[in-house]
C-alpha cells in the first residue's frame, strides 16, 4: 500500500534479486517519487540505503520494451515479471519484479503528481 503525503508517494515491492547462485533471493524495495522535488523522477530504494533515481519515462517505457539510459536498464520479462538492471563499476545488480507491483507505483505517481481540484483554484 502508498504511503502519500501531498504530492509524494513510497511504496514497498518485492523484488529478486537474480544471480548465477541456483536460487534467487527476495529483497524488498522503497519505490519513492515526490513530484515536489523531481516531478520526472522515482527512486528505488534497497536496504543500506542503497538509492538508484532514474527518469520515470524510463520505467514506463520499460514495462512495455526493454529500454536503457545509463546505469539503468529496464525491460518486460514475460507477461508479468519486469526486469530491472543496476549497472555499477563492480557489477550489475539484476532484479525482477512484479509488473503489477511497478504498474500500481506509477499509477500512484501519477495521482500525486496531479493537483487537487481546491489546488487548482
Amino acid at each position: 500500500m502508498a504511503a502519500v503525503a501531498d504530492h509524494a508517494v513510497d511504496d514497498h515491492a518485492k523484488g529478486r534479486i537474480i544471480s548465477d547462485a541456483p536460487l534467487s533471493r527476495p529483497v524488498p524495495v522503497t519505490l519513492h517519487f515526490d513530484a515536489d522535488h523531481s516531478p520526472a523522477t522515482v527512486h528505488f530504494v534497497f536496504p543500506g540505503e542503497v538509492e538508484w533515481s532514474f527518469p520515470r519515462t524510463l520505467l514506463e517505457t520499460g514495462l512495455r520494451t526493454p529500454t536503457r539510459r545509463g546505469d539503468i536498464e529496464v525491460w518486460p520479462c514475460g507477461r508479468v515479471q519486469t526486469v530491472v538492471e543496476f549497472h555499477k563499476e563492480d557489477g550489475v545488480e539484476v532484479v525482477q519484479f512484479d509488473t503489477a507491483a511497478l504498474l500500481r507505483f506509477l499509477r500512484h505517481t501519477y495521482a500525486a503528481g496531479t493537483p487537487t481540484p481546491s489546488a487548482r483554484r
